[in-house]
């Protein structure tokens, strides 16, 4: 068998002594998967463990088409070809759209290179704001900026952690477009998703994760269908026609 693109197995990680992820265990081969829980299950501590981002202590293995990542550096796992989009965005706010685009070094590690103007033929919104600081962009201005940054490095495999998070919704309905697209092109996806309408259009392999570890695994038309795992699980009501 082929080796997963990636492959997650007993990982613990603590902050001080808080034990937040607990055994962690998945692989994801070519497709795209989305791991979704409450908030406080550990899934954004689970996105700084694979990037060696933090926490401080962290334990178990994390490989990327075969290479064991846990204990590098962020920017050499970055380098392997894993983009990061964090929750938040995490933008300069003195900084232009143009600036945020250049600060990063391009580089090829699947044949083909994203380069500034791919960014903008992507995002054309950004290609009007592109002398605009991140503190004057709007919410979605931010995250396709914060995706465009990404981007830059040039990933075989993208973590986005809560990229809907406080969209309005026609921003939401692009930004889940623009995902289908780069899959298309050949970009894996793991994303980490409260908005269950947003896991579910994004991938058919959904991961659940409850307090730090991965309580069941299921399809995103079985999720959809179950009302009962959409409140034991997340909390929330069903979706929709579900």
């Amino acid at each position: 068998m082929s080796e997963p693109l990636l492959a997650v197995s007993g990982l613990d990680a603590y902050y001080g002594p808080a034990h937040i992820l607990q055994s962690v265990e998945f692989a994801m081969g070519d497709e795209s998967i989305a791991i979704v829980g409450r908030n406080g299950m550990g899934k954004t501590t689970l996105c700084a463990a694979i990037m060696g981002i933090s926490p401080p202590h962290a334990s178990g293995s994390v490989r990327f088409r075969g290479e064991e990542l846990l204990g590098k550096p962020s920017y050499r796992i970055a380098a392997r070809g894993i983009g990061y989009v964090p929750q938040g965005r995490r933008l300069f706010p003195s900084l232009s759209v143009d600036e945020h685009l250049r600060m990063v070094p391009s580089r090829s590690t699947n044949g083909r290179s994203w380069t500034r103007e791919r960014v903008y033929d992507l995002f054309p919104r950004l290609s009007e704001r592109r002398s605009n600081g991140g503190a004057q962009l709007s919410g979605g201005e931010q995250q396709m900026l914060a995706i465009g940054r990404a981007l830059m490095t040039n990933p075989t495999l993208l973590i986005m952690d809560e990229p809907s998070e406080g969209l309005a919704p026609a921003i939401i309905e692009l930004l889940i477009e623009t995902f289908k697209r780069l899959e298309q092109e050949g970009l894996r996806i793991l994303l980490i998703e409260q908005n269950l309408g947003v896991a579910t259009s994004l991938a058919e392999r959904q991961l659940i994760m409850v307090a730090g570890r991965i309580a069941a695994e299921t399809t995103a038309s079985e999720l959809a269908g179950d009302a009962e795992a959409q409140r034991r699980y997340l909390g929330v009501e069903p979706l929709a026609g579900g």
